[in-house]
Formats: C-alpha cells, structure tokens, sequence
C-alpha cells in the first residue's frame, strides 16, 4: 500500500451481525454511549484495525494516522441500532457491501469495548486489585462474548507464535493446523496473521474433511496491539480483553493444550508467562500439554530458545514442554493425547472443562504492566530470584520490547525518550542479548522492516 496517497474510502451504513441484533432500550442507550471521549477513542481504534484486515503494516500509530479521518458513530433505531462509518477502508467491502466476517468482527468490537467500560472497568462488584477479581473479570468477558460452551469436551487448542514469519514456516502451521482439524480439535490464536492466521485456515480443511459444520477459530486481542495485528479473517469469534496480562490469562483458562510455532518477543512473551505459571509450586501437578513446533529448517530457532530457557528458568522449566520439528502428524497426536488427560484430572477434580479454574496463577502475571521508561529501568532481572518471580520480570521485560517495537504509545515513547533501559545481572542479560539478536538478524522483530533499530538497551 502507498502511504503516501490514501485510497478511495467509503462512508457506509451497517446493521448488526451476531450478539447484538437483540437488545433491550437500556442496551440500545448504553451502546450508543459510545460517543462519549474515554470510551470512543477505544472503538474507534479496535474497529479501524478490524476494517483493516489484512494489512501488511504492524505499526499502530501509521495506521492510525493514515485514517485520521476515520469515524464510526453508534446509531438508535426502533428496534436497536446501526453503525454509521466515514472514511472507512475500502478493503472491508466488496461492490459496496461490507464482508460478512468483518461485519460480525466489527459488532464483537462494539460489544466487548462497551461491555468492558460499563461491566468491568467500572463494576464495583468486580475487585480488578485482587487475583480472584482479575479472574473472574476474565471469566464474564468470555462469557459475554459466548465463548465458553459447557456441552463440548475439551478440545481447545491454544496456537502461538509470530506473526512475521517466513512463507516456509507459515506453511508448516497450515500443517499443523489441518492435523490437529484432522482429530476434532479447535484453535484458539491472538487472532493476527503469521502463526496465529496458518492454523486456524489449515483446521477448517481437517474439519471439512472430517465433516465437521461448524469449527470454532477463536481469537483473543487486547486493544495495544488490535491495530498491529488486525484480526485474521478465519477467525469465528473474536473477543477483545482489556490488557495483555488478561488475554493471557484468558488464553490459559479457554485452552486445554498449548502449541508454540516461531516467532519474535510476543512469542517468548507468551510463552515466559506460561512457564512462570506452571513453574509455581500449586501447578505442578496439573496437566498442560506445551509442544513447541516448526519446520525442518527452525530446529536451530528452537534449540536456542530452549537453551535461553535453560540458561534463565533452569532445567525444572525445560520439562514442561516438548520440541517437535517437521512432524505435524505427531504434534497433533500428541496434542490429543494430553487433552486426554487434561479431561481425566478435570472430571476427577470436577473442574469445569471449559475454564481452567484450577490453574493457580499469582498477581505479578495479573496486574497490569506499563511499559514506561521507569518501569523497563526497574525489573529485576536477578539469576537469585525465584524462577516463577524472575520468569514475570522477563515477560513483563518482553512486553515493553513489544510495545516499543508496535503499539503507538510505545513507538512514541521511543522517539520522544530513546530506547527502554533494561537492567540486570550478566548471567540473565547475556543469554537475553544473544536471543534478542537472533531474533533481529531473522527479521522477527517488526514486518517490512528492513533495518531494525532496537527499542531497548541491555545494562549489566
């Protein structure tokens, strides 16, 4: 796309599609509150991305100002409401009619943006200060959003990795993608291109090969990072959680088995707060299938995140996952094997099959982290520190890479400040400067990018 001569927009008038073609008045007034500052800035930003689907830019802030004149406005109608949007892109429409997928992804924007001001953000019933506050706030969003389904079994299989990979490895999770289709199971991704898009397109041929009608490709996002990664147009339901720290959350409840294809920061990101997690004492005995898996040619990309991982959190986190190159076939049997036993320990400890109340999870993977100079400058980052401790530090320590490498708020703060200050013994920096390096000369920082220039500093 030439960022230089925007394309032809539309203005268009569009009705619901999915949860909200019901509503009650006092629904139809609290959506159309929309227009207020603190809310709208938010639905702006989260349905521009979606209209946006399928951009090949993951800088938010360019986005945004490219659509600078974009507007959508919540409006009453006898029977409910209507979205009226200005300067919109034209990608979402085809001969003047907006594509279904995005039609229903942008309501899902509206629905979760409103419901997160109104039910969570400012619910006093709801303690966001506590653990078991932040968790049940997690719970309500996925069930307003109709995504935990009691009638099903599990088989919810949460995909992770970049979403700047090579066309080889996007490949390799079509792959795995279609196997896992091939056994009945579902995929859960953050819901953006690269190996969050791959499984998802690979499943529904397994699905539609095994006859099965309706597939669920489940997509999680936060707002941060909506923009840069727009979501995929296989995703079935979208859901948007207030901050990262609750879509990861959220990812661990819905989901009964974890794979981890390639990728950049947001993939160690992940998967540190995964290990953190099942590194605490009150997790070790629960179940929680983690494959780690590419082609042929990502073995070394593996085997230096796993000396990363040894070098960091030890040996005890090596073992809670397994490393499958080049066999799809295999990941997805064994992926069905341990949603097999995550089935068993749920029926024996009658837990609910589809939310993961068991999974203890402690207030550093909780709360949320700004990604601010201050708050880079102070993690510790000590190889004497508790592993699940030091594991949070690292992810929150990903995070802000994330942030200044594509949320606007993070790029500006680089411009305006120079890069984030991350401090911390040698034994923990070295091995984190050797992957951060690796990561850079593979270009799987940032897409399109053709020199990266790093957004953090690394002070022994």
């Amino acid at each position: 796309m030439d960022w230089k001569r925007a394309p032809e927009r539309v203005n268009a008038t569009v009705t619901p599609a999915g949860s909200l073609d019901v509503l009650s008045k006092r629904e139809v007034e609290r959506f159309c509150d929309t227009a207020g500052d603190e809310i709208y800035g938010l639905f702006r930003q989260c349905a521009l991305a979606v209209l946006n689907s399928g951009s090949a830019v993951d800088d938010a802030r360019r986005v945004l100002e490219l659509y600078h004149d974009f507007d959508i406005r919540v409006i009453p109608e006898e029977r409910g409401i209507k979205l009226e949007l200005t300067q919109a892109p034209p990608e979402a429409f085809v001969d003047g009619r907006m594509i279904q997928g995005i039609r229903e992804h942008l309501f899902a924007v509206l629905r979760d943006t409103v419901y997160l001001f109104h039910e969570v953000q400012h619910n006093p019933l709801l303690d966001l200060r506590s653990s078991q506050g932040i968790t049940d706030a997690v719970f309500h969003i996925l069930r307003n959003a109709r995504v935990l389904r009691p009638d099903r079994h599990p088989d919810m299989v949460v995909c992770w990795g970049g979403h700047a990979i090579p066309r080889e490895e996007y490949e390799y999770t079509k792959e795995v993608g279609y196997e896992l289709g091939l056994r009945g199971l579902h995929v859960c991704t953050g819901c953006g291109p690269g190996a969050m898009k791959g499984p998802m397109k690979g499943a529904t041929i397994g699905h539609a090969k095994q006859r099965i009608p309706f597939g669920r490709y489940l997509g999680i996002t936060e707002p941060g990072i909506i923009a840069a990664e727009a979501p995929n147009p296989i995703v079935s339901q979208l859901v948007i959680m207030p901050d990262i720290e609750k879509r990861l959350e959220a990812f661990v409840r819905t989901g009964h088995a974890i794979v981890v294809f390639p990728g950049g920061v947001g993939t160690m990101e992940e998967i540190l707060y995964l290990l953190g997690i099942l590194l605490h004492p009150h997790n070790a005995d629960l179940p929680m299938p983690v494959l780690f898996t590419g082609p042929p040619s990502s073995e070394e990309y593996f085997a230096r995140i796993h000396h990363f991982l040894g070098a960091t959190l030890g040996y005890e986190a090596q073992q809670r996952y397994k490393i499958v190159v080049g066999d799809p076939a295999a990941v997805a049997r064994a992926v069905r094997h341990g949603v097999q036993e995550v089935e068993r320990f749920r029926r024996a400890h009658h837990d609910a099959w589809y939310f993961n109340w068991l999974l203890h999870i402690d207030p550093p993977f909780q709360e949320p982290f700004e990604p601010t100079h201050e708050n880079m400058a102070t993690l510790r980052l000590h190889a004497d520190m508790d592993r699940h401790e030091l594991a949070a530090n690292l992810r929150r320590a990903f995070s802000g890479i994330v942030a200044g490498n594509v949320k606007a708020e993070g790029v500006r703060a680089i411009e305006e400040r120079g890069p984030f200050e991350i401090h911390g013994d040698r034994a923990i920096l070295d091995p984190l400067d050797d992957l951060l390096r690796s990561f850079v000369a593979e270009r799987r920082m940032k897409l399109a990018a053709e020199t990266y220039v790093p957004c953090y500093r690394l002070v022994p």
